[in-house]
């Protein structure tokens, strides 16, 4: 944010114009033993140029790592425009647009980032947003019971290929809400949900089933199938999807012969630098019919009464609901932020940079795959088709080893998977984007023939 100093004289102006003798009359409500008096631990100011020294060497103390680690938050490039325009002050401080006729901007950015998900996703209706995707899935649950009204059960049917952390986070928002997960086994052979566990598992009557593209181990599932065999069991389907994905493969509202009825994802990948794990943002799209039982804020576009074009909040008046029992979700203001920040870098990108970015990525993650391949004790987990990440399993070394071995390396080498998934032994996680050059491929597979071969 710009910095705009105030003088001595300023304050004083200031505080002459209000009537106040002193900055601290401002705050004489508050009782003397409430506040914290001096703070000593804090050090005396510095100039500008020693604070930038000081910041730039406490990130050369931190490092600069090689990033191979995926599972759900992603290095990719993101324009200095973006955050430029973002760090604004209207945009960086400014709080939910309830009153219309002073918000017309940032009701239509939240409008065009609506528009700009439904299109990538296919589907006719967006919200703007949700704390992150793996809440963003809890809240997907929920809307599947509520909107899927001939089901016979609040059963829902969760793939042990979505991520770990979102099933967790989803068994947590769905705790106390009555509502049953029943987890779909993961064929060890393809890294694939089984066609089949969706009906032994009981399809009929379950309100919906969830189904990643890409799943969490890489794989690409057999989406079609799953699909179908939902919504002839009576489910709606919930899509877990991850955005620049859809910039290749085929949306979530064209698989099978309905496609998904709610899809839900992180947007982190649009725009959101790694930054300490957060903040994140959760997307979440439906149906045109199933817009009144969707979460979160949602903005429309009208015209006026002199036939002008306008934004305003639509279905409700704020993204919390007013009345307890009328309510959908209960959302984050901030997340406006984050929004605002994803609809910049899609626009800037366009439909063709966002192509360029998968499909680098993809490139980057098949060419991995097959240099890893001609180690001795690496093997892929999964010979299947792939997005951007894939798993290798490691004959010799535990992978935390490895996995601190890369990292002395200066390398953040992948996500351990055995913790999640015994049944997939000492196995690791990897992620190539845009990023990643064939310099750092190079240097990757080297450093992991030294740590595995010895």
């Amino acid at each position: 944010m710009p910095f705009i100093p105030h003088t001595e004289p300023d304050v004083r102006e200031m505080l002459a114009a209000i009537g106040v003798e002193a900055i601290d009359e401002l705050f004489d409500e508050i009782a003397p033993e409430l506040r914290t008096g001096q703070l000593d631990a804090i050090p005396e100011g510095l100039p500008e140029m020693a604070v930038t020294r000081l910041m730039h060497e406490r990130a050369r103390a931190e490092g600069d790592m090689l990033c191979m680690t995926g599972a759900g938050a992603y290095p990719h490039h993101i324009p200095q425009a973006i955050w430029q325009l973002v760090g604004r002050g209207e945009y960086y401080s400014a709080y939910t647009p309830y009153q219309a006729e002073a918000s017309q901007g940032t009701l239509q950015v939240t409008y065009e980032f609506q528009s700009m998900m439904a299109a990538l996703t296919a589907t006719e209706v967006a919200n703007a947003s949700l704390y992150d995707g793996a809440s963003a899935l809890g809240e997907a649950t929920l809307m599947a019971v509520r909107a899927n009204r001939k089901a016979k059960s609040k059963r829902i049917l969760l793939p042990r290929s979505v991520h770990p952390r979102y099933r967790a986070v989803a068994g947590t928002v769905v705790g106390n809400q009555g509502l049953e997960l029943v987890e779909l086994p993961l064929d060890v052979e393809t890294g694939r949900t089984p066609l089949e566990s969706v009906d032994s598992a009981g399809a009929e009557g379950a309100a919906a089933v969830v189904v990643p593209q890409p799943n969490f181990p890489g794989c690409l599932e057999d989406v079609d199938a799953l699909v179908d065999r939902a919504h002839a069991a009576g489910a709606l389907v919930i899509a877990v999807v991850n955005p620049t994905s859809l910039a290749l493969l085929r949306p979530p509202g064209e698989w099978g012969e309905r496609g998904a009825d709610i899809v839900v994802g992180e947007g982190q990948p649009l725009g959101i630098p790694l930054s300490a794990g957060g903040p994140y943002f959760g997307f979440l799209c439906t149906r045109k019919a199933m817009a009144r039982q969707m979460p979160g804020r949602v903005v429309g576009r009208t015209v006026d009464t002199q036939g002008r074009t306008g934004y305003v909040m639509t279905l409700r008046a704020r993204e919390q609901d007013i009345r307890r029992s009328k309510a959908t979700s209960n959302i984050c203001t901030n997340q406006g932020l984050m929004v605002t920040a994803a609809t910049l870098y899609m626009a800037l990108m366009g439909a063709e940079g966002l192509e360029r970015v998968a499909r680098h990525s993809h490139a980057g993650a098949v060419a991995l795959r097959a240099a890893l391949a001609e180690l001795d004790g690496v093997e892929p987990v999964f010979d299947g088709p792939l997005f951007h990440e894939f798993a290798v399993r490691l004959d010799g070394p535990p992978v935390a080893e490895v996995l601190d071995g890369l990292a002395a390396r200066g390398i953040l080498g992948g996500f351990a998977l055995e913790p999640d998934y015994p049944e997939l032994g000492n196995s690791l996680l990897l992620c190539t984007t845009e990023l990643h050059t064939e310099a750092d491929r190079a240097a990757y597979v080297k450093a992991l023939r030294e740590l595995v071969a010895g």
